[in-house]
């Protein structure tokens, strides 16, 4: 399992927004001038290192949590959102520059379709049931008082 420290941010009904990643680490962090995530974070202010976890334990605003995910369900995940549209938006530019009159103009319009597919599978597998990619809430961590829920 993957884990992550984070803090609670926002309770939305059952579920609850965790922060992830603490600007106070991309500070003391020796790869902080090419990292993406902190400039993806800063660009956003913050929202792009937000995830909606269901809350089955209680926890409230400024609680630090642990979430994980499995491995698994990670590499499959990238699989299903990175593999399957490349794949198939290469093979509609094939196919659309072998069947489409204009060639380049063909190709194209198949990759593009076959992109567009790709996503949309994508998003028809993942909604399914059973094959749900999400992370959980593992525990409330202590806070700096000591005290625990």
């Amino acid at each position: 399992m993957i884990t992550e420290q984070g803090k609670v941010i926002a309770v939305t009904g059952d579920q609850v927004w965790v922060r992830t990643i603490r600007s106070s680490a991309c500070e003391s962090c020796s790869a902080r001038s090419g990292c993406g995530q902190r400039v993806l974070a800063s660009a956003s202010n913050g929202r792009a290192n937000q995830i909606l976890v269901t809350n089955h334990l209680g926890a409230q605003v400024g609680d630090e949590v642990a979430v994980a995910i499995e491995e698994s369900a990670l590499l499959t995940a990238s699989l299903l959102v990175y593999a399957v549209p490349l794949l198939l938006m290469v093979l509609g530019a094939v196919v659309g520059q072998q069947w489409l009159p204009a060639q380049d103009m063909g190709a194209i319009i198949g990759a593009l379709a076959g992109l567009g597919g790709g996503f949309a599978l994508a998003r028809r597998i993942q909604s399914r049931p059973g094959h749900r990619y999400e992370p959980t809430l593992i525990k409330i961590l202590p806070s700096a008082s000591g005290l625990q829920r």
